[in-house]
């Protein structure tokens, strides 16, 4: 299929349509769901829900027991049918059908022609203004049963379950309205038979407040079931006797938002989102208490049945509709945002500040480049020497110019240190690296300008040989500052090196966290204005290891590419499991043009970017052969430090187990079938 289309990498486009109901006029509505049935497939619509009793109106009360009426309604179904024949999505319309003598509130599910099961509604509600049970019957019985429909005997019962076979991962059930409101719904015994998609059919009217609840009870199914749910309720064209209806549509997520449209509609609606299958399914091999308790209810959701049905999806480029964040560990949601900054910050501090009470308190020693990473850490050690009303002379923040230190950053490290009233201390490593480069006789202790990985590593070697004997000598802990992001990469240098520490507070926080962190802790008056000031100047700075010397700065993005990229790749990794394939087409969504989607508050405008299809691909394949290839084996030996994002942590006794004598065949064998399909690119 071609890399550009949705449903080769695990998506399925849903809809929640909502329109305006003749009452008691099933041709009229028939054709209104067709109309937008229509449009739904134009659009590539795998799934189209449509509100409660759609086809008769959900409000014409005893008109529900008239002949005329019911009548009607079995011909209307049967012109969706037929009229469904040329269609992409299945469309789950709602009817009242009559069965065994009684009325039942109905959700048929109509794709290609075909009529493939009937669920009615569980339960009905006959409290306050419903009054359902005098003319419904309740269907949460009609267990393992058929409904004769326009003279064929189909499926009938709430446990159906409708599967894709060219769409893996797509397996739809369907509830009605109030069914989602009861404490055990159908819908959760429904997916723990094996349902990744739920719809819901609503007639649901609109008091005030009620709309949120609806919210509330379709993200919370969505995240417990580990599943989609789609939503569309009745709006114009009820009845008003009594009554009003907004017309509200939702699709949800594994508890996200994907898509809604707006209430009280002057016409017809349809909120499109495209449901990550993929993700679904990932999320319920990680979550082993989901089987447990599918376990538990084995008796009832063993006997689900399965509809099997073609979808036949395009493999044409269909754009893709729900939001990808540029960052997923940094949310532009302005107050999401900030949220998670406070939390982010917070959780470090709370780790420093529970260490030093469980070893006796002693002295902070910390290295501070002026770089992001050491800053970030020493903000956060000031923050818990407060929290434990000690004095902050108790840190003992060191900065240990090299041969490539640039005045620049040191000149920040010292002012850095000093508006925060730490011990300010210098220890100039160059006198001591000159000595062990001439030991080792490496050449550049005979003037070769010779800049390798030993030349590097002496440096890195000897700041952190140096903090863990002054940690000795003056009764501290030697403060990590390594991120997430540098230990994903191997980024750092092994042993006694920025890669140890006796506890690292950045640990757990990407890159791209760590830059909105300090400019959360900036603006939101953690500290002096100040400090404020030398941090907001910090965060603008080239992230460099500063190592090598001459005229150029040193970048770390020129190496291991840049982390906005490298920090995108490793969430989908860590959080879900993807192929690099999936992460691309992901990627290319979210980066591929800089004026399109939201971007972090006070982000800076130069560092807006884009990047095209072949600088993903490049930084891609650096990171699975430095992830998977190479990493491993710094990460499997980590100090202890907090668990940050929910996007997850390296720490071999928490998120991440994995071999140090790996490989990234698999992974670079997916980039590379992606490269086989490069005419399609």
């Amino acid at each position: 299929m071609n890399f550009r289309s949705i449903y080769a990498h695990g998506f399925a486009r849903v809809a929640a349509c909502t329109g305006r109901t003749a009452i008691a006029d099933p041709p009229a509505n028939a054709a209104a769901i067709l109309r937008q049935a229509r449009e739904c497939s134009d659009e590539g619509v795998a799934l189209a829900v449509f509100p409660e009793l759609g086809l008769s109106g959900y409000s014409i009360e005893d008109l529900l027991l008239q002949d005329a009426v019911l009548d009607g309604v079995e011909d209307a179904l049967a012109q969706v049918v037929a009229g469904s024949a040329d269609l992409l999505p299945v469309l789950v319309v709602g009817a009242p059908l009559r069965h065994r003598g009684r009325v039942y509130n109905c959700a048929a599910v109509v794709h290609r022609g075909r009529l493939l099961g009937v669920a009615p509604k569980s339960y009905l509600p006959n409290y306050r203004e419903f009054y359902e049970a005098r003319q419904l019957t309740a269907g949460d019985a009609e267990r393992g049963g058929t409904i004769r429909v326009g003279g064929a005997d189909v499926p009938f019962g709430p446990d159906l379950l409708f599967a894709a076979e060219d769409l893996p991962g797509f397996v739809l059930h369907v509830e009605v309205c109030e069914d989602m409101w009861v404490p055990v719904p159908p819908s959760a015994e429904a997916a723990l038979a094996g349902a990744t998609v739920l719809a819901n059919l609503s007639g649901s009217p609109i008091t005030v407040g009620r709309a949120e609840d609806r919210r509330l009870l379709c993200r919370s199914a969505s995240s417990r079931c580990l599943a989609a749910y789609v939503y569309a309720a009745a709006g114009l064209g009820e009845s008003t006797t009594d009554l009003s209806w907004d017309g509200q549509t939702m699709i949800y997520e594994n508890g996200s938002l994907l898509a809604e449209t707006e209430r009280f509609p002057d016409g017809e609606r349809h909120a499109v989102a495209d449901v990550d299958l993929d993700l679904l399914r990932q999320e319920r091999q990680r979550m082993g208490t989901f089987e447990d308790n599918r376990r538990t209810h084995e008796e009832r959701t063993g006997s689900f049945r399965r509809i099997a049905f073609t979808l036949a999806p395009p493999d044409t480029d269909l754009g893709l509709r729900r939001v990808v964040e540029r960052f997923p560990f940094v949310p532009a949601d302005v107050e999401r945002l900030a949220l998670d900054c406070y939390e982010a910050y917070n959780i470090q501090v709370a780790g420093l500040r529970q260490r030093l009470a469980a070893i006796g308190e002693p002295k902070i020693v910390i290295g501070v480049s002026g770089g992001l990473d050491s800053t970030h850490a020493l903000i956060v050690a000031a923050r818990a020497m407060d929290r434990a009303g000690r004095p902050r002379t108790d840190i003992l923040a060191y900065t240990m110019p090299g041969f490539a230190t640039s005045s620049g950053t040191k000149d920040n490290a010292f002012a850095l240190m000093r508006a925060l009233g730490v011990s300010v201390h210098e220890l100039d490593i160059t006198p001591t690296a000159r000595l062990m480069l001439a030991e080792l006789g490496h050449p550049f202790a005979a003037g070769e300008p010779v800049y390798d990985v030993t030349f590097e590593n002496v440096q890195a070697g000897l700041r952190y040989d140096y903090l863990f004997r002054i940690a000795n000598h003056r009764g501290g802990i030697v403060l990590g500052t390594g991120d997430l992001s540098e230990l994903a990469l191997g980024w750092s240098t092994y042993g006694v090196g920025d890669h140890m520490s006796h506890y690292n507070v950045n640990g757990g926080v990407p890159k791209t966290l760590i830059q909105h962190l300090i400019r959360w802790v900036a603006a939101s008056g953690q500290f002096t204005d100040e400090v404020a000031k030398i941090l907001s100047v910090i965060v603008e700075q080239e992230i460099s290891p500063e190592l090598v010397p001459g005229e150029e700065l040193q970048s770390s993005e020129s190496k291991v590419g840049p982390y906005a990229l490298q920090d995108f790749t490793l969430f989908h990794v860590l959080r879900f499991g993807m192929r690099p394939s999936k992460i691309a087409f992901l990627a290319w969504h979210a980066w591929r043009d800089a004026d399109a989607g939201a971007w972090p508050v006070h982000f800076p405008d130069h560092r807006r970017v884009a990047y095209d299809l072949p600088e993903i691909r490049h930084w891609l394949e650096v990171f699975c052969r430095r992830f998977f290839g190479f990493a491993q084996f710094k990460r499997s030996a980590l100090p202890n430090g907090p668990k940050v994002s929910a996007g997850g942590s390296l720490s071999p006794r928490g998120d991440w187990r994995a071999p140090s004598d790996g490989n990234a065949n698999a992974w670079l064998r997916d980039l590379e079938r992606w490269d086989m399909r490069a005419d399609e690119v």
